[in-house]
Formats: structure tokens, C-alpha cells, sequence
């Protein structure tokens, strides 16, 4: 049996041996199996062109960009300031001698601002501005200033108030001056300016926003809906966003300002590529829209004195609701709410304003040339009186159950000399149209309008409107047996 020294003796031995082999090993390293490693034979390798081309390009660009950082970094030099004395325009005479209109400024009145904040801002003493109300017909004018008050004021350097302007409400612009002797007004002449302008655009997502956008107001668009195409153009269902509308209007312009603009004088829509046209007139001495040949747009009377009215009883013979007996019904009759406006059906002398019989409060209008209407059943009346001469579609009265009535509705009569007549199915009378040397004058001021309309619509809608050129090619490419030209 081997003892432990003996054992541990023998491995150091192992050890020893096995590192003696692997010191000769080292020293006597076998070489790969290709052999022994060449030298240079004279020719590089493509490797070796690849490394040698990555080196010298690093090389340029560090040699190329190192210098300009070098520069960047460097300080620029300062920059020499000159300084040159520039000389002034003289002072005018008027500023010299401290004259009035050599320091005039336009105030801006903020809502809810008053004169006396106004002055105290301007650095103007509280004198001064118990001086100007004082001056006969200042306080009113003034005394309430709003965002639409125009006010200028005369205020030189040394901050003492010499004169101040503003428009009356009748128009006329005043200029106050103050002087040591008091205050001395003075009416001043203003440049006014009338335009009659051609106002187009398309009715896009609505007509009331591209209206507004052109300058018209709420009332251009109810002369428009409801006065001038209420007969031929249905604004809830006809218009697309690709229709175009012309509007010619005065503008008046006071000082370089639009002032106001007047009623509308001629219109025109362009819908699904028909024309319809209304121009104004004034006949009898009361402004009238008629078409391009001298005819009234507004028809002589409205079949229907309650708009989108459910017809409840039509005309003839029926049994009455209240008799129970079966008679002639010489009306028709209009189911609405109670305290539905009603219309006057056409342009009438109002006959009678009151209780009538069966009918409750009614209304009878007498239309000339024989025709009568007659409202019955009202809960109360509009603001009119007998005698009166009242327009198309003023409101007579209201909707209301009174007299021999079941419900609230409107019962509405159609007479010609007397005879009762189907309000439904007459044929009613055509509008006078103008005639003789006022229809030839009429004529020559459509014809202006309409070249205006015409001139502004073929800059605006160069691709839009139809030259008569255009015109005629359209129609040769839709005649028959034409062969319309290929495109491209």
C-alpha cells in the first residue's frame, strides 16, 4: 500500500514532467499545414488596396475638416460701428406756431368706456371735458360714448387739449375748438362717396355665411328669400354649394368709410346652371322687383295666408261641425296653433276690422279690380285699422277659435265681385307689368345692371361662366351626329 508522501511525491513529479512538455512544446510550435508564412512578394492584394484606399481617404477628410473647425472656433473680429448724424425735416409752420390740425388723433372708444376715462387717458384735465359738455348739444352727442362713436381729438406735445371732432347723430361732423373766450364750433364738410358695387360669391355650405362674408346683412338676405325669388326659388331644397349669386348694391362711403349700403338693386342666382334675374323699381312711387322683360316677380296674391298651414276643410258643399245641417262650405279651412300669424293674401284696403257673425274676429281686404278676401275665427288682431292700405304678407291677425269654430284654425274666403270662388283652384289675376316709355327706361337700367353682373362674374368665375363662345361649343358637341373631339 503507497503511503500519502509517497503519493503526493509522485504527483509532484507529474506536474514537473507535464510542464516540461509543454515548455518544449512552446518553444518548438508546429506550424499551420499550409507551411511556413510567405513574405512579400512584391504585389498587394485586393485587401490590401481596399485597406490602403479606407486609410488615405480618412486621411483627407481629417486634413479638410480639422482646418475648419480651426477657423470656426476662431474669434471673429468686432465689428466697427459708425455713427452718422442724420438731419431732420423742419418743422411745418403750423406746428411751429402750435395751429390746430398738426396733431390730430383718432380715439378708440372700448366698450363700456366712458368720456371721462377716455380723457383721463389722454392725460386731458377734467376742465376741459366739463368745458365741451357744456357747449350746447356736446352732451348729447357725446355724453354716451359707444364702440361705434367716432371721436378726434387735437392734441399737441405739451398734452393741452385745443380741439376735439365728432359725428351728430344727424350725420354731420362737428369740431369743437376751445379758446380762452369759450368754445367755438364749427361744421365740417364730409367727402361722401356713393358706389353702386357688384357683390358675387357661391353659396357654398350656406348662403347666410357667404352673404355675410360679402358685406350683406340680414336684411339683403330677406329681400332676397323672401321678396324678390320668394315665387321661384325654393332656399331650403333648390340651392347647391356650386350655385352662384350676384347682388348689386349702393354703398355709401363717408371719409374713406362704407357708411351704410341700400336695398338691393338687382339680384341674380345662378342655380343648376338657370339664370333668374329681379331688378328693382320704383312704380307709383313704391319699390317693386320685376324680370328682364318688365314683369312684377311678386304674384298678385299668396294661395296660402299661413305658411305650411295643414288644409283642413277644403271648398264646397259639407255638414258643418257646429249646425250639424249640411251646407255650402264657401271657404277653406287652415288647422294651425292658436296665435299663428296670418298674412294679408295680396297688396288691399283693409274693409273691416271686428267681430263678424259666425266668422268670430274677422278680417275683410279689399283688393281692387273686385277681389275680396275675408279671414274669419282670429283670437286677436295685427296693427292694422279699416281704411288702411297694407302690402302683401303684413300680419292681420292671428290664428284662434272665435265664433262657430270646433278647434283653432283659420277660415279663409276667396270672393271676385262678390261670388265666392275656390281660393285653391281660381286662376288669379296676373301682376300689371310695366308698359310703354317707363318699360323702355326699366330695360336700359337692366341692361346696365346685367353688364356689371356680368363683368364681376367672369373675373370671380372665370371657369364657371359661360362665354357665348363656350356656349356654342357646348351645344355643336351635343348635336346630333356631332363626334364630340377625343381628350389628350
Amino acid at each position: 500500500m503507497t503511503s500519502p508522501s509517497s503519493r503526493t511525491l509522485r504527483n509532484r513529479l507529474v506536474r514537473l514532467r507535464n510542464l516540461h512538455q509543454a515548455t518544449e512544446q512552446e518553444a518548438n510550435q508546429i506550424l499551420p499545414e499550409n507551411g511556413p508564412a510567405q513574405g512579400f512578394n512584391g504585389r498587394w492584394t485586393r485587401r490590401q488596396w481596399a485597406q490602403a484606399s479606407l486609410v488615405a481617404t480618412m486621411v483627407a477628410l481629417l486634413g479638410t475638416i480639422v482646418p475648419g473647425f480651426a477657423t470656426v472656433l476662431q474669434p471673429s473680429p468686432a465689428t466697427p460701428i459708425q455713427t452718422l448724424s442724420l438731419k431732420l425735416p423742419p418743422l411745418s409752420l403750423a406746428r411751429q406756431k402750435g395751429s390746430l390740425g398738426d396733431s390730430w388723433q383718432a380715439v378708440t372708444v372700448r366698450r363700456g368706456a366712458s368720456l371721462k376715462y377716455l380723457f383721463e387717458q389722454l392725460g386731458i384735465p377734467a376742465a376741459d371735458l366739463e368745458r365741451i359738455l357744456a357747449h350746447p348739444g356736446a352732451k348729447a352727442a357725446i355724453g354716451q360714448v359707444t364702440p361705434n362713436t367716432h371721436l378726434s381729438v387735437d392734441l399737441p406735445i405739451n398734452g393741452k387739449l385745443r380741439a376735439i371732432r365728432f359725428v351728430r347723430s344727424d350725420g354731420q361732423r362737428i369740431q369743437l375748438e376751445l379758446a380762452d373766450n369759450g368754445v367755438r364750433e364749427t361744421v365740417l364738410r364730409r367727402d361722401v362717396d356713393v358706389r353702386t358695387v357688384v357683390l358675387s360669391g357661391k353659396v357654398g355650405g350656406s348662403l347666410f355665411r357667404s352673404a355675410r362674408k360679402l358685406g350683406l346683412t340680414g336684411a339683403h338676405l330677406d329681400q332676397l328669400t323672401d321678396e324678390i325669388f320668394k315665387y321661384d326659388i325654393d332656399f331650403d331644397s333648390d340651392l347647391d354649394a356650386d350655385d352662384r349669386f350676384s347682388v348689386v348694391v349702393d354703398q355709401m362711403w363717408v371719409d374713406g368709410e362704407l357708411e351704410k349700403t341700400g336695398a338691393v338693386l338687382a339680384a341674380a342666382f345662378t342655380i343648376d346652371g338657370k339664370l333668374h334675374t329681379g331688378f328693382r323699381h320704383v312704380r307709383n312711387g313704391k319699390p317693386e322687383y320685376f324680370t328682364a322683360d318688365g314683369r312684377p316677380l311678386k304674384k298678385s296674391f299668396i294661395r296660402m295666408p299661413i305658411p305650411y298651414a295643414r288644409l283642413s276643410s277644403s271648398f264646397g258643399s259639407r255638414r258643418h261641425p257646429v249646425l250639424g245641417t249640411t251646407r255650402m262650405h264657401k271657404g277653406v279651412d287652415y288647422a294651425a296653433p292658436t296665435g299663428t300669424p296670418i298674412q294679408a293674401a295680396g297688396d288691399a284696403r283693409v274693409q273691416l276690422v271686428g267681430w263678424h257673425g259666425g266668422y268670430g274676429r274677422a278680417v275683410i281686404l279689399d283688393h281692387g279690380r273686385g277681389y275680396t278676401t275675408l279671414y274669419g275665427h282670429m283670437s286677436r288682431f295685427g296693427n292694422i285699422r279699416p281704411g288702411q292700405r297694407i302690402p302683401q304678407g303684413t300680419v292681420i291677425g292671428y290664428v284662434g277659435s272665435t265664433g262657430m269654430s270646433t278647434g283653432p284654425h283659420l277660415h279663409y274666403e276667396f270672393r271676385i265681385n262678390g261670388v265666392h270662388r275656390n281660393p285653391l283652384s281660381v286662376t288669379m289675376p296676373p301682376p300689371e307689368p310695366l308698359r310703354g316709355t317707363e318699360l323702355a327706361s326699366f330695360r336700359t337700367e337692366t341692361q346696365r345692371a346685367m353688364t356689371k353682373i356680368r363683368t364681376v362674374e367672369n373675373i370671380v368665375f372665370p371657369d364657371a361662366v359661360q362665354t357665348p363662345e363656350k356656349a356654342l361649343a357646348i351645344a355643336l358637341e351635343t348635336t346630333p351626329g356631332h363626334k364630340p373631339r377625343k381628350k389628350g
